[in-house]
């Protein structure tokens, strides 16, 4: 024992005098996690009971946690389904509509309170074919569970309805089929394939006047879903208020998300995913047809993987560069989006709309993380690069220092003039944490061009974010919250050409 003591204190010696020169032992001189497993002992060339229970607990971690990571476009619409048929009910009839605009009350990711949102869920293999049937001027997407758009008979098309998509905003008949499927087809629809048996119908109605929303909500309305069998006999339309209602539609962060996908896998099959994905699902106990009953030392790994995860997505969802690649929009400003090099020419930059690099063909799995950490739904006429049509998008993290957004503190953020929207533009706050709009107090956590906020005397208009509005700027400011971290989005709807080509460009987020 004296001789160990003797030794500790050489060793608190010897680094008291490191340290007085200048010198930090490196973080991992201490045994970590990683050591822990590379020495693991062996007996005999073989490992010992131990060392192998607590190896086959180590990969079981490892796999869930990177079967949750690569599922993640699937968690998050599932989170979605589930928290939406929870409050609201399930059925091809069923879609909800946010009656009142898109609250905080409402937990999902990074939504818009500035349109009226109607999302549904149907599933082909149960229903068989169906048909979406839209008024003209709706807006929509269609996408399959990975939130990829769904492709349009001829090649041109993918997942849009309404001005982008096959009826330029007339409206019609939208078909849509499972997988596979072999039997006739009609004339006098929009023919969508769907990539899976579940489908996901997100719709937006564009109102004039926030005291006026009316028009919008009954031009959803207008909306019917029925199978192709039939119309005659399938159940009538609900539209419930989903305004004002809490319903948590966030990715599941739990355990719960692995019993989630089972149901999944077992409702689509191949349909779901390659070999090699099936694969990595089997190897956490996840196959079509077999039961998913793992017992508690096993739900107690799954579900600790689980929430690393979701933490693991939050961290690459905060990262200004993925995959080699900036998301700077601006070289000189911290604004961020995943296609900031996207031309008119390559409106996706260098993906395809399933986040595959057009050049090798490879899954870009951080960029996709990134994106269902952020956001959900993709289309092209979403990131249409032509005039006058589609959104563009920016997330702000940082402020113009690369700090992190504090709810506790005071910015500014400069809009030169001549904001670059032929709709309209608005900034909307978001939870840190979770991606869901910041629950500040204020009716809704946005601020745009149908607020009509001052404009200073030079035409560029300065919005303010904190936890109080300095003095006679109330109608300019957006509520925060001490304590809660937040990020920002600005939304250029119908972006003209100098949001396009980026000659103009907003002011980074300034701290007071």
């Amino acid at each position: 024992m004296k001789t160990k003591h003797r030794q500790n204190l050489l060793a608190a010696a010897l680094a008291g005098l490191l340290a007085m020169n200048g010198f930090t032992p490196p973080a991992h001189a201490q045994e970590s996690h990683y050591d822990k497993m590379a020495n693991l002992p062996f007996a005999e060339n073989r490992p010992t009971k131990e060392t192998a229970q607590t190896l086959r607990d180590e990969l079981l971690f490892q796999r869930a946690t990177q079967t949750y990571l690569w599922a993640l476009p699937l968690i998050n619409t599932l989170g979605m389904k589930i928290g939406s048929e929870k409050v609201f009910g399930a059925g091809y009839n069923v879609l909800p509509v946010w009656k009142k605009r898109l609250d905080a009350k409402t937990l999902v990711t990074t939504p818009n309170s500035d349109v009226i949102y109607a999302m549904s869920y149907v599933d082909l293999g149960r229903d068989g074919p169906l048909v979406f049937e839209a008024p003209p001027n709706l807006q929509g997407i269609l996408l399959d569970f990975w939130q990829r758009p769904i492709p349009v008979d001829g090649g041109r098309f993918f997942g849009d309805v309404g001005l982008p998509g096959p009826d330029g905003g007339k409206g019609g008949k939208f078909l849509l089929l499972p997988p596979g499927y072999q039997g006739k087809v009609p004339k006098g629809y929009f023919v969508y394939r769907s990539g899976t048996n579940n489908v996901f119908i997100f719709l937006r109605s564009f109102y004039q006047d926030p005291k006026n929303l009316t028009p919008a909500i009954a031009l959803v309305e207008q909306s019917k879903i029925y199978p192709l069998n039939g119309q005659a006999g399938a159940k009538p339309m609900k539209f419930p208020d989903a305004s004002g209602v809490p319903a948590n539609m966030l990715p599941i962060n739990d355990g719960s998300a692995f019993d989630q996908l089972k149901q999944l896998v077992d409702s689509e099959g191949g349909n779901l995913a390659e070999s090699d994905s099936l694969g990595l699902l089997a190897s956490i106990g996840i196959i079509q047809g077999r039961p998913f009953k793992p017992d508690a030392r096993t739900r107690e790994i799954l579900d600790r993987a689980a929430k690393t995860a979701y933490k693991m997505s939050r961290v690459i969802g905060f990262q200004e560069a993925v995959s080699g690649r900036s998301f700077r929009v601006y070289p000189d400003r911290r604004w961020l989006n995943p296609m900031a090099d996207a031309t008119p020419a390559n409106p996706a930059g260098p993906f395809d709309l399933g986040w595959r690099r057009t050049a090798g063909g490879y899954l870009d799995l951080d960029t996709r993380i990134w994106f269902f950490t952020d956001y959900y739904s993709i289309s092209p006429g979403m990131i249409s690069q032509i005039p006058g049509k589609g959104a563009k998008y920016m997330i702000a993290f940082t402020d113009s220092e690369g700090t992190p957004l504090s709810g506790g503190s005071n910015y500014r953020l400069n809009l030169p003039p001549n904001i670059p929207a032929g709709n309209f533009w608005s900034v909307t706050l978001y939870e840190a944490e979770n991606a869901s709009g910041l629950a500040n107090g204020q009716p809704f956590p946005s601020l745009g061009l149908r607020d009509k906020p001052t404009q200073n005397a030079d035409g560029s208009t300065d919005l303010y974010l904190g936890p109080k509005a300095p003095e006679g700027k109330a109608g300019n400011w957006l509520a925060t919250v001490p304590g809660k971290g937040y990020f920002a989005i600005l939304r250029l709807y119908g972006p003209t050409e100098a949001a396009i080509n980026k000659s103009w460009k907003p002011g980074d987020i300034e701290k007071m």
